[in-house]
């Protein structure tokens, strides 16, 4: 057994600590708040209480099409209609009404809203619209009892009259000023991850930035002579595979992606990028073990770093690295394998930014699912094996070998092998991937 594995770190330990750091680095940087306009602040955490800046609705407003009216029927009609987002209309005597639509500012003085389909009008005798239909009828049997069915006595001649087709309760189909909150009132506690309705709500609420905790910034470090960014795999060069993956992944962790560099296998323009990135997370692919072009140690040595994590008892990724750089500073060093590196995203970086970001979810307990095959585990390390989900089952995936992305590209979640591997039906943890994921017969996928 190597040096290194002597120190390696169990994988829930190693964690835990990537937590602490990041909690750590966030109570020493103090992280203001910051305000960007709403339709940026999706998938961000609210960095205060989303307290109401106005009475919702504002205003009295009407729930349906139909006639605002004021006091009993019937009512004399007046010649004007109350359209949303127009000015309101003069306020209403007893008896009178007036059409009215959706959402619309109810008159002063009115105390209901007749749906159109609840309330018939009577035309003027001798008028155009006036008909058999429009005539003055018996009141229907559920009409108030002892209401008036002509017109009124010192009715105008020529006058529209409103007739109620059933009872009407004061206040109905009204939305009073305030029936949601008041101005003033907390609709959200501050740690709320904003989602679709959360907009929604901010913006009813008066808000054009809403105040959210600032994204960790990330600077990715590819590492590496071997490595193209295009064309096919020659001459001993392989496709890097880690530089388009890593950042929309760190991104869908909560992190501001500063900027994906690729450097070669030279230890001084490693010590320069690390020690000159101004981001509070830097994530290095590759020169983590102890070969001839594995830089990241001495680099970590010379800039006075503090290794918290040096190896993890986890397969594959095994060692992968964190060091804090600075107090609120840190380094993320990733296996240069794709799934490798993925398996240090899981276990390093995720925690520390949830913790950095505050993210409610990083304090609940990770789902289980029973596995639905048996999985080979190791005989001393964790195991993280690329999974699908199938009838509340964790299915395993095949090519889940550390350079492969196959299983993974696939998968729904990373399976939580303990020491031994799992017998089938054994409940394991599952860790989330930050998208989800087609069927993976449609991907290719083959199972174990």
């Amino acid at each position: 057994m190597t040096h290194g594995h002597h120190r390696a770190t169990p994988w829930p330990e190693a964690r835990a600590r990537a937590a602490r750091a990041g909690a750590e680095a966030r109570a020493a940087a103090g992280r203001p708040p910051v305000r960007v306009p709403l339709g940026q602040a999706l998938g961000r955490t609210l960095a205060e209480p989303l307290r109401a800046l106005t009475d919702l609705p504002s205003f009295d407003s009407s729930a349906m099409d139909g006639w605002a009216v004021a006091g009993p029927g019937p009512w004399t009609v007046r010649e004007e209609s109350v359209l949303a987002g127009h000015a309101g209309a003069a306020a209403l005597a007893p008896g009178e009404a007036v059409r009215i639509a959706t959402g619309a500012r109810v008159p002063a003085g009115a105390t209901a809203v007749v749906r159109s389909e609840h309330a018939r009008t009577e035309a003027p005798a001798g008028s155009p619209a006036d008909s058999p239909a429009d005539s003055p009828v018996d009141p229907p049997a559920d009409s108030p009892a002892g209401s008036p069915v002509g017109p009124p006595a010192d009715s105008p001649a020529g006058t529209v009259l409103l007739h109620p087709l059933r009872a009407v309760v004061t206040g109905q189909d009204i939305r009073p000023r305030g029936q949601e909150c008041r101005a003033g009132d907390e609709l959200l506690p501050a740690g709320t991850v904003v989602g679709p309705a959360v907009l929604g709500l901010a913006a009813a609420a008066g808000y054009d930035e809403p105040a959210v905790l600032p994204r960790p910034r990330v600077e990715i470090l590819v590492l590496g002579d071997e490595l193209l960014t295009s064309g096919l795999p020659r001459d001993g060069l392989i496709r890097d595979a880690l530089g388009p993956m890593l950042g929309p992944w760190l991104t869908a962790l909560g992190a501001e992606v500063l900027a994906t560099r690729r450097i070669g296998d030279d230890a001084e323009a490693l010590y320069d990028a690390v020690t000159g990135s101004a981001a509070e997370l830097v994530v290095t692919t590759g020169g983590t073990a102890a070969g001839p072009v594995d830089h990241v140690h001495r680099v970590l040595d010379k800039a006075g770093a503090t290794l918290l994590v040096d190896g993890v008892k986890v397969r594959p990724g095994h060692p992968m690295l964190l060091a804090r750089l600075d107090p609120g500073r840190h380094l993320v060093g990733l296996p240069g394998n794709p799934l490798a590196a993925v398996s240090g995203l899981l276990t390093l970086a995720a925690p520390l930014l949830a913790a950095l970001t505050e993210e409610p979810a990083a304090a609940a307990e990770a789902p289980r699912a029973p596995v639905h095959d048996a999985v080979q585990g190791h005989p001393y390390d964790t195991r993280l094996v690329p999974v699908v989900h199938r009838d509340g089952t964790a299915v395993p995936l095949h090519y889940n070998g550390p350079a492969m992305l196959r299983g993974i590209a696939a998968a729904d979640a990373m399976a939580v092998v303990p020491p031994g591997g799992a017998e089938p039906g054994r409940r394991l943890e599952l860790l989330a991937l930050p998208r989800p994921t087609e069927t993976p017969s449609a991907q290719g996928a083959c199972f174990t």
